[in-house]
C-alpha cells in the first residue's frame, strides 16, 4: 500500500468514526430532548429513524467496505418524506407535488438499480 492509499485510508476511517460520534451526540441530544419536554412526537420518531438508517449505513461500510447506493438513497426518501410530514400544512402545493416527485424518481431509481443487479 502506498502513502498516498494508507492517508486516504487513515482520513477515511477518521471521517466515517466522526459521522458516527457525532451522529450518535445527536441521538443522545434528541432523546433528552424528549425526555425534557415530555411529549415524544411524530418527528422525533422520524428523525431517530434517519440516524438510525445512517449508523446503519456506517455499519455496514465497515462490514462490507463498500456503501450500496440504495441506502443513501433510501435515506433521501426518508428524509424527504419526514419533511413532507412535518411540513406538509405550511408547503405549497407546489413544493409539496415537487417533493413527492423526488420521492417517486428516488423510488424508482432504486426499482431499476435493484432490477439491473438481478
Amino acid at each position: 500500500m502506498s502513502v498516498e492509499e494508507k492517508i486516504f485510508a487513515v482520513t477515511e476511517k477518521s471521517i466515517l468514526m466522526i459521522i458516527a460520534v457525532f451522529t450518535v451526540m445527536a441521538i443522545i441530544q434528541e432523546v433528552l430532548h424528549i425526555f425534557s419536554v415530555g411529549i415524544v412526537k411524530l418527528g422525533d420518531l422520524l428523525l431517530l429513524f434517519l440516524y438510525l438508517e445512517v449508523i446503519g449505513m456506517l455499519a455496514l461500510f465497515y462490514k462490507d467496505r463498500k456503501i450500496p447506493i440504495t441506502v443513501p438513497i433510501y435515506i433521501a426518501i426518508t428524509a424527504l418524506c419526514r419533511m413532507m410530514i412535518l411540513d406538509g400544512k405550511t408547503l405549497e402545493s407546489i413544493e409539496l407535488v415537487s417533493h413527492a416527485a423526488a420521492v417517486f424518481l428516488l423510488g424508482l431509481s432504486i426499482f431499476l438499480i435493484q432490477k439491473n443487479n438481478d
